[in-house]
């Protein structure tokens, strides 16, 4: 199955982008405008300022040497300085103004990926690489306020800039001038373009092996204790290290094409500058232009090419901008494959509790999970599921829950279809306890509040209390602040589960899907929490995943299952004296406790 960031974007960077960033400037449309022109006021400023500079120059060399700086007129030089001084505070009016448009820009579209990437079905999640994915999104991020900056406070000015400059030659001097400026304008910028695409290869190749140098760490340090289980850290470095040397290969490749670049560039500019002076010199050497008008046009050049200078820099940074800013739009243009559908309705708060009919579903379809799998759950009963591993006990609570679409038959829950509802609804009504329990790496009240963020703090703690977790937090030095580490990787399998259940009891949903949720306890917890969720269950729709038949005796009906068909169906004693599936299980399971 094809994965987004499994793979290399390998198609050049689509400048279209750039429009795709247009609705976020029009969000400030008077910001944008204000900067604009403070932006154009800056460049008149400071093309004015060689023009000052030339009558300065002219007037010294007509006045006496004696009396030469007593004849420049003072006002010339206060218009200098005050043109200098207008041509910076334009400009960092302009950034100031420009601020809040970049920044709330990057606000909009972080906030849109995040909203996207938990649209996206479980199955991309599975398949993802987190380090690589954070890596897209944080360049993307940035990328973006480098495109709005410096595209419209770089590139446009520059030229801008080159039209006026252009413009003046024309005016006060020979063609000739403008000729060389505009030709060595179109040689620099399309040297700049063909090397920049030319070197994108290297960005990119760059960019790819950063992914995986990043995904490899945090793969590793999150599987930290397995690391140490098996005394691999030599192991878990050497594999790091062959990364990062694939990443020193590509940085180099990028750093001496960038080398090249720009040596070419300078070339060019060293080239044109020496023959527009030459023409300067000659024509001041025959009387036809002033040491005014040298100084002029001197200014002009130097005026020009900094920013033209830039503007090769600033173009190779726009290109790897866009190429990071191009993956993580690509994760907008991901489709996600499980969706409300167009006249989605809210879920029934009450009817006859849940149905799967003739369901049949496969991760991949070559590979069939479920075939045919019917049963009820009547709203207020208890249904448990039991079976090998790989018999499709999971799949049932995914395709619940709606995180997989099936292939074909019907869920339905209060007598309608689960495509047919939202899901915000579909799953605010159905409360999960997992068999992996995943923790926020935040404090055991925040992450038990979790399951409803608005309840007041005295929910919580009852919610605490029915989990059995009272006296465990209270032998804590920090209690309910106690933080649980990354994945709670700091509590016990039991500790986790246990705050999982709590999690779920605060929500308080009309059903319930257990998926093993009592594996990692110890016999004495495991009663208490039964017991707890026995009380709570009683008013609920409930679905039992379980591996361990003595915590579902107590089942309305017990499905059992193998290779993803219900071979067996009915209560623990009914299931027992058929001695079939289900009987063969509970002997190996009661032979296992003797032992």
């Amino acid at each position: 199955m094809h994965r987004l960031q499994d793979t290399e974007i390998d198609t050049r960077p689509d400048w279209r982008i750039l429009r795709r960033l247009w609705p976020y400037l029009m969000e400030f449309r008077g910001r944008v405008l204000l900067a604009l022109a403070l932006l154009i006021a800056a460049k008149l400023a400071m093309v004015a300022m060689p023009v000052a500079l030339k009558y300065i120059i002219d007037a010294l060399e007509a006045g006496d040497r004696a009396t030469g700086l007593l004849a420049v007129p003072a006002l010339l030089v206060v218009a200098y300085g005050l043109l200098r001084l207008a041509s910076t505070l334009f400009s960092e009016l302009r950034d100031a103004v420009f601020a809040r448009v970049a920044e709330r820009a990057m606000r909009r579209v972080s906030l849109e990926v995040f909203e996207h990437l938990h649209q996206l079905e479980l199955d991309f999640h599975l398949s993802r690489r987190t380090g690589g994915l954070a890596r897209d999104i944080e360049r993307g991020t940035s990328g973006i306020s480098f495109l709005l900056r410096f595209t419209l406070f770089n590139i446009v000015p520059t030229l801008l800039e080159i039209v006026l400059v252009a413009g003046i030659l024309f005016a006060v001097f020979s063609p000739g001038y403008v000729t060389v400026v505009l030709l060595a304008v179109v040689v620099y910028v399309l040297f700049s373009v063909r090397v920049t695409e030319w070197r994108t290869r290297f960005v990119r190749e760059s960019n790819e092996m950063d992914n995986r140098s990043n995904t490899r760490a945090v793969d590793s340090l999150l599987n930290f204790e397995t690391v140490k289980y098996f005394g691999n850290e030599a192991f878990e470095s050497r594999r790091y290290d062959a990364d990062l040397a694939d990443w020193e290969k590509a940085r180099m490749k990028n750093r001496l094409s960038l080398a090249a670049l720009n040596a070419g560039q300078a070339l060019i500019i060293a080239v044109t500058m020496t023959v527009m002076m030459w023409m300067a010199v000659r024509q001041v050497q025959s009387g036809e232009i002033s040491l005014g008008d040298l100084t002029m046009i001197n200014a002009y050049l130097i005026q020009l090419f900094i920013p033209l200078n830039a503007l090769g820099f600033i173009y190779r940074e726009i290109r790897q901008a866009l190429v990071n800013v191009e993956r993580m739009f690509s994760l907008l243009e991901q489709p996600p494959r499980v969706v409300d559908s167009a006249n989605a309705q809210r879920l029934p708060e009450s009817g006859e509790g849940v149905r799967f009919e003739q369901v049949r579903f496969g991760y991949h379809p070559d590979r069939r999970i479920l075939h045919d799998v019917s049963f009820a759950i009547p709203t207020g009963h208890k249904v448990a599921v039991v079976g090998t591993s790989g018999a499709g006990k999971s799949t049932l609570g995914r395709l619940l829950f709606r995180f997989f679409d099936i292939d074909g038959g019907a869920i339905r829950i209060n007598g309608v279809d689960i495509r047919d509802v939202t899901q915000q609804s579909l799953r605010a009504a159905i409360g999960v306890v997992p068999q992996d329990t995943v923790l926020f790496n935040d404090s055991i009240y925040n992450n038990v509040a979790y399951g409803r963020p608005d309840a007041s703090d005295e929910d919580i703690r009852e919610a605490i209390r029915l989990a059995h977790l009272s006296q465990f937090i209270e032998a804590l030095p920090e209690g309910l602040q106690t933080k649980v580490g990354e994945r709670g990787l700091k509590l016990s399998g039991g500790e986790k589960q246990r705050i999982a259940l709590a999690r779920v009891l605060l929500k308080n949903p009309p059903i319930l899907l257990l998926d093993e949720a009592t594996s990692s306890l110890d016999s004495v917890s495991e009663q208490a929490v039964l017991s707890a969720l026995n009380e709570v269950a009683r008013q609920r729709t409930t679905l039992v995943i379980a591996h361990r038949l003595s915590t579902v005796r107590d089942a309305e009906q017990i499905l059992v299952m193998e290779q993803g068909r219900i071979v067996e169906r009915g209560t623990h004693e009914q299931l027992l004296a058929e001695q079939g599936v289900y009987a063969r299980l509970w002997q190996q399971q009661a032979r296992g406790n003797e032992d």
